[in-house]
């Protein structure tokens, strides 16, 4: 069959509903200023779903380092892969930067989180190391463990007796090949915001000789006391051996970071494919990237803010008698049950009479019938935000347990 043809017959899992999703349940263009509200579809709505935890996207002093960051520099600068010609003072400056915030000896820059992450695993092993690694580890933890040529052992979701089983096969392996093991778990787990058991997981170092590697995209910036991140929240930032951050999320941009120890650094920074063979981050980003990281430091009122509108949302889901799992973090899942299509009638409710536009979850992310709503507070958000939510999502509750959505006859989105 023909290459084309047989994509085009086979769209996958998601291009199958392309064309009645695409534009309002995937790939909807959310417009204006990024902010709690915003405009989607002609309507303002309150908006529950972007990751700029912190909301330094629009902070003051940030658009104004942004914008004479651009001027000055252009887009283009450096104009070069790093090894060959696009080293500067600024990304050396940023990686170090990082590294003392997140308490590591040396830092190297990623153009993207995700390639990043991938970029790590794949340099960091050969066919004779064993990686463990959690159930629920991100797409970019699973694809760079794709590239891995040698053995890997999942265990379920934070469950620390499997991982040490993992660790004994993974034991028992190693000492034939000669191999090290890498354990990788993430800090905060995007979906359902609970916590990675780094604590319990370091503990294990007792008993058996890993690295560990932890993704920590969603708690660089926003846990911990000085928001370092979800080690530090743990008190176990020096048993950590690779510390993984994002800038899409807290930092409010585009890049990531890896930190370790300094010989580990150079020895990726010397054999990263991803990173060789790719244009360094354009200066804008990185200069952008040291202002957001100077606030952070400086302004930790903006972390106060951020758990502050938390703490009022998970309590006050919890008090209405709502389900948000094990959450540990600012990521606020709500679990209704109900199915695929109710899932989609609530979505249309909520963002054409309530005006909220959040993420809607469903099989086979999350068990069948249940349904996630997922929430992201942000420091740009008020308690009045707060209490409109909840009250909405009594009422879509209530609508939900008479039966309301399931009779429903779901709505021709392109017209609404």
């Amino acid at each position: 069959m023909d290459l084309f043809e047989k994509r085009v017959k086979n769209l996958g899992p998601l291009g199958m509903y392309a064309e009645r999703a695409d534009g309002y349940f995937m790939f909807p263009k959310l417009e204006g200023e990024i902010s709690n509200k915003m405009v989607f579809r002609g309507k303002e709505r309150l908006i529950w779903s972007l990751n700029n935890y912190l909301g330094l996207a629009n902070h003051p002093e940030v658009r104004k380092v942004d914008g004479e960051a651009a001027q000055r520099w252009g887009l283009a600068y450096p104009m070069g892969a790093r090894m060959m010609s696009g080293q500067t003072d600024y990304h050396e400056q940023l990686e170090r930067e990082l590294a003392s915030f997140v308490k590591k000896p040396a830092a190297y820059l990623f153009n993207f989180g995700y390639q990043g992450m991938l970029s790590v695993i794949d340099s960091m092993l050969d066919r004779n190391d064993v990686v463990v690694y959690d159930s629920e580890a991100h797409a970019c933890i699973i694809d760079g463990l794709r590239l891995h040529m040698g053995k890997r052992f999942v265990y379920p979701h934070n469950n620390i007796e499997n991982l040490r089983k993992g660790l004994e096969r993974a034991t028992r392996l190693t000492n034939q090949t000669g191999g090290g093991i890498m354990v990788i778990t993430e800090g905060v787990y995007g979906m359902t915001g609970d916590l990675g058991k780094i604590d319990e997981i370091v503990k294990l170092k007792k008993e058996f000789d890993f690295r560990l590697l932890i993704d920590d995209a969603h708690g660089f910036g926003t846990m911990g006391p000085t928001g370092a991140g979800t080690d530090e929240h743990f008190g176990v930032q020096d048993q950590v051996d690779m510390y993984f951050g994002t800038f899409a999320k807290a930092i409010a941009g585009i890049g990531g970071f890896v930190a370790s120890t300094a010989p580990v650094i150079d020895f990726l920074k010397h054999n990263m494919r991803s990173q060789i063979f790719a244009k360094s981050l354009p200066m804008p980003m990185v200069i952008g990237a040291l202002k957001r990281l100077e606030l952070i430091r400086t302004q930790p009122e903006l972390r106060t803010k951020l758990w502050t509108i938390v703490d009022a949302l998970q309590s006050g889901l919890k008090k209405a008698g709502f389900d948000i799992g094990p959450s540990g973090s600012p990521v606020t899942p709500v679990m209704l049950n109900g199915t695929i299509p109710e899932a989609t009638m609530i979505t249309l409710d909520l963002r054409e009479n309530y005006n909220i536009f959040c993420s809607i979850v469903t099989y086979p992310v999350v068990p069948k019938g249940i349904i996630l709503i997922r929430l992201i507070p942000t420091a740009d958000h008020n308690l009045e935000d707060v209490e409109y939510t909840i009250n909405a999502f009594k009422e879509v509750r209530q609508k939900l347990d008479e039966g309301k959505y399931a009779s429903e006859q779901i709505a021709d989105i392109t017209n609404l």
